[in-house]
C-alpha cells in the first residue's frame, strides 16, 4: 500500500545534487568544462551548508601536508617521549558569513584539546589551541586544520587526544578522538 501511495503522489524530484549533475553534464557535453565545474562546485557548497557540523577525517601525519588531502599519514599512532603529535583534521559543514571585504565570505573556528587517559579521565585541557580563519569568494569545502600538540610531560602509556572544533559563526561544536601511545623511554 505504501508503494502504491508513493506512486500515486506524483513524480519524485532527484534533489539539488542530481539536478546540478544533470546541468553540469549538459554543460560539459556542449564544451563548457568551466561552467560544468562551477555548477558542481556551487551545488556541493550549497549542499554542504545543510550538513551538521562534524569532523570528516582526523589522522596523525608524518610531516606538514602540502595542501588539502595531500598528506602522508604516520604509519602508526606510537610516539617517542617528547615527540610532537601532528594531526591533520578536516571539518565538515562549517558556517560561512559575509566578510569585511566586499563580496567575500568567511569561516572561523577554534580548536580546544583534552588529553584523556585510556580509562577516560581528562588529564589536561587547553582552550583555543588553534584559531583558523578562511576568507574567500566561495564557501570552500577543502579546508583542513593542522594541529600540533606537545604532550612531552606525559608518561609512557595509552592516551586519547580529543579535539573540540568550535564553529564561531554558528556556535556549534564537533569533536573527534585520536588514540595514541607514548612509548617507554629507550635506555642506552
Amino acid at each position: 500500500m505504501g508503494l502504491m501511495l508513493a506512486l500515486l503522489s506524483g513524480p519524485a524530484t532527484a534533489g539539488q545534487l542530481a539536478d546540478a549533475a544533470t546541468k553540469a553534464e549538459a554543460l560539459a557535453a556542449s564544451g563548457d568544462a568551466v561552467g560544468a565545474h562551477d555548477v558542481m562546485r556551487t551545488a556541493i557548497s550549497d549542499f554542504s551548508a545543510t550538513l551538521p557540523f562534524s569532523i570528516g577525517k582526523a589522522v596523525f601525519v608524518a610531516a606538514d601536508p602540502a595542501g588539502y588531502a595531500m598528506y602522508d599519514p604516520k604509519p602508526d599512532a606510537q610516539f617517542n617521549p617528547g615527540e610532537a603529535l601532528v594531526s591533520y583534521v578536516e571539518p565538515v559543514g562549517l558556517s560561512w558569513k559575509p566578510a569585511a571585504a566586499a563580496g567575500k565570505l568567511q569561516t572561523h573556528f577554534t580548536v580546544d584539546m583534552d588529553l584523556v587517559s585510556a580509562s577516560g579521565e581528562v588529564l589536561s585541557s587547553q582552550k583555543a589551541l588553534g584559531t583558523y580563519t578562511f576568507t574567500s569568494f566561495f564557501r570552500n569545502q577543502e579546508i583542513y586544520a593542522l594541529v600540533t600538540t606537545d604532550v612531552s610531560g606525559a608518561a609512557a602509556g595509552d592516551y586519547i587526544l580529543r579535539f573540540h572544533f568550535n564553529d564561531l559563526n554558528s556556535g556549534k561544536t564537533a569533536s573527534v578522538d585520536q588514540k595514541f601511545t607514548i612509548a617507554a623511554p629507550q635506555t642506552p
